[in-house]
């Protein structure tokens, strides 16, 4: 932990702490300590660039959900080529709407739903970061389908012409970390199983997952066992039927006391050309950022399977590309 303050004990202390301190402890203003003042943050719905349009994010979320938590159950990490650390980090985030904000009029509804962001840090400081939060699950809460609020979103935003643009390969920007990942054999695992997926080979699912496997999904859904797997893929897979599927970055990891874990962020990027899990082909071209992590173990014998999936993308912004090329184009 060169270059860190020293009351981080290690790299994933630093980054649960440093998101309780900004979130829980109200200290806003550290951003301008933990994140660069040039930082890049890519989220399926938005490039952000510079800490300040984050602090002020920061405190318009607060303002909408002041009871927010941020849970830390996972920490995945790796050393980054230039001598820093890159950590992919899954949070349960729980909050409760009670003032107006982006969610629209204060609903009391109590809600419960996962974030994973990958996160570059170096010398005490954040400066590139890919954050997908599942949006599926915040509006579904909220009563809304993901395809009406982001139809609602680009009205509130001023229209197709003035909304904020989804995340896509034409408006990324470059950030300072250049790596992609490791090679450990737990991060080409599953690299290699949502490939094969990928490939539409399904029969991999009941190869390489256990037959009691927990699974946590965009939407907020819980699945279990072949067939849940099975269904999100398929529902994924066959709206983009003839998309790229690219692995963007892997991570895995064989820590003393945890399971076998892995996290890969990948993207798929083609047309809307399949009737599956967003309607009826438009032959919209779309860009998914998605993020994937897993554990592995050998429940029987000593061949380890997957046991657990947790697999983020934001259906919000997928209904948005879908929107301002077809109905509202």
């Amino acid at each position: 932990m060169q270059g860190f303050d020293p009351k981080f004990v290690d790299f994933p202390d630093y980054i649960i702490g440093v998101t309780k301190e900004i979130w829980e402890d109200r200290g806003i203003g550290t951003l301008n300590q933990y994140y660069a003042p040039d930082i890049v943050v890519r989220s399926p719905a938005s490039v952000v660039v510079g800490n300040q349009g984050i602090i002020a994010a920061t405190m318009a979320t607060l303002a909408e959900f002041p009871d927010r938590t941020l849970l830390g159950e996972d920490v995945i990490w790796c050393e980054a080529p230039n001598g820093g650390l890159l950590s992919s980090h899954r949070l349960l985030s729980e909050a409760t709407h009670v003032k107006e904000g982006a969610y629209g009029a204060p609903a009391g509804t109590r809600l419960r739903y996962r974030i994973i962001a990958d996160c570059h840090a170096i010398d005490n400081q954040i400066n590139d970061e890919w954050l997908i939060r599942d949006q599926g699950a915040i509006v579904r809460q909220l009563g809304l389908s993901p395809k009406d609020y982001a139809r609602d979103l680009i009205s509130k935003e001023g229209g197709p012409a003035k909304c904020v643009e989804p995340y896509t390969p034409a408006n990324d920007v470059d950030g300072p970390y250049q790596g992609s990942g490791n090679d450990n054999e737990w991060g080409e695992r599953l690299a290699s199983i949502l490939t094969r997926i990928m490939a539409a080979d399904f029969a991999v699912i009941p190869k390489e997952y256990d037959r009691a496997a927990e699974l946590e999904y965009a939407g907020g859904v819980h699945a279990r066992s072949f067939d849940g797997a099975d269904q999100f893929w398929m529902g994924l897979r066959a709206s983009f039927p003839n998309a790229e599927f690219k692995i963007q970055h892997q991570i895995g990891r064989a820590d003393p006391g945890l399971p076998l874990r892995a996290s890969v962020r990948w993207t798929l990027h083609g047309k809307h050309e399949g009737y599956a899990a967003f309607g009826p082909p438009t032959g919209a071209n779309v860009y998914v950022l998605g993020a994937t992590q897993a554990e592995f173990g050998a429940l029987v014998g000593d061949q380890p399977k997957l046991r657990r999936e947790w697999t983020l993308i934001d259906e919000t912004a997928i209904w948005k590309q879908i929107l301002l090329q077809t109905e509202l184009a």
